[in-house]
């Protein structure tokens, strides 16, 4: 198998002409580079990867506005997140 190094903006190209692998790529690439707004974009372009890595930190760091901005951008599992969340009891730790 060959290691292929793709660079960003290879990516971006078959990302816009409807490749979901490439648009799921630059997403993870922004998640390790810690940009979060990066992330929003993908996800306001339809990558539910972008969602789900947006949806990991909100959750980390119980970011309820961020859940329900993610959840209204159309990544459904942030308002299940959210969901939970709410529904904890006040002693119960978060994750």
């Amino acid at each position: 198998m060959t290691n292929v190094n793709v660079d960003r903006e290879t990516l971006r190209e078959l990302a816009n002409a409807g490749n979901e692998t490439a648009l799921d790529r630059l997403a993870d690439l922004a998640d390790t580079a810690g940009d979060v707004v990066e992330l929003s974009e993908l996800l306001d372009e339809g990558s539910m990867h972008a969602g789900f890595l947006l949806t990991q930190r909100a959750v980390a760091t119980g970011d309820l506005r961020e859940l329900q901005r993610i959840s209204d951008a159309g990544y459904d599992e942030a308002g299940n997140e959210l969901e939970r969340l709410l529904k904890a009891p006040a002693d119960e730790p978060r994750d």
